[in-house]
């Protein structure tokens, strides 16, 4: 299983700490039984952490008409919108949830360069809450495709997530499907399309990052 560089640090820590539990209450912990508990209890939440940071490698859907999607998750919201941080115009928003048992590593829906970026910082709501992508800490890019659409997405924190990482600025000229950064510990992603292309996922479905095909561009 391969691991997320986001990863390592947290990962090491993890490692001590429940390291040093374990010592102390052999140390000082008479019952076996107490002790095997917190044996069983640290094994399960070291493995919840490992596979929280695993990114698996994947043969990438690379089509230059198709809006990819951004994210391993599920399907929330699909419905008509106003975006009103760049593009002011009405756009379909489709927004995935990922549960911290998803792969969190979030890719490039589109090819292009990248004409806006922002990180704003923000509070922690539910990542399911309508104001999420209002309120919380998130990062908004915006990318031209060659053939001149723009595509909006978000990445939004949720009530676990308390870091989001990006790997793109303005005016970078990026690959679809590619990693643009990770977020940590449950999260949320909007991407906001144009109102005339054609929807190729509903609310409900799970997508995979980098391989579902959420909607074609006309």
């Amino acid at each position: 299983m391969l691991l997320h560089r986001e990863g390592f640090a947290t990962i090491f820590i993890a490692s001590i700490v429940l390291i040093g539990i374990n010592y102390l209450s052999d140390k000082f912990i008479s019952y076996s039984l107490i002790k095997n508990t917190l044996v069983l209890l640290s094994l399960a939440v070291f493995i919840i952490i490992l596979q929280f940071f695993r990114n698996p490698s994947r043969k990438l859907n690379l089509e230059a008409n198709s809006i990819i999607a951004p994210a391993d998750g599920k399907v929330v919201v699909v419905e008509k919108v106003f975006e009103n941080e760049y593009l002011h115009t009405e756009c379909m928003q489709i927004s995935i949830f990922m549960s911290p048992f998803n792969v969190h590593v979030n890719r490039n829906p589109v090819g292009g360069v990248v004409k806006y970026f922002k990180y704003h910082k923000g509070k922690y709501l539910v990542a399911w809450h309508p104001k999420s992508s209002e309120l919380n800490e998130r990062t908004t890019t915006v990318l031209q495709t060659k053939g001149g659409e723009q595509i909006l997405f978000r990445q939004i924190a949720g009530a676990l997530a308390r870091r989001i990482c990006w790997y793109v600025k303005e005016g970078d000229t990026v690959n679809q499907a590619k990693e643009m950064g990770f977020i940590k510990f449950g999260s949320r992603v909007d991407v906001f399309i144009p109102l005339d292309a054609k929807l190729t996922v509903k609310i409900g479905e799970k997508t995979i990052g980098g391989q579902t095909c959420i909607a074609q561009l006309k």
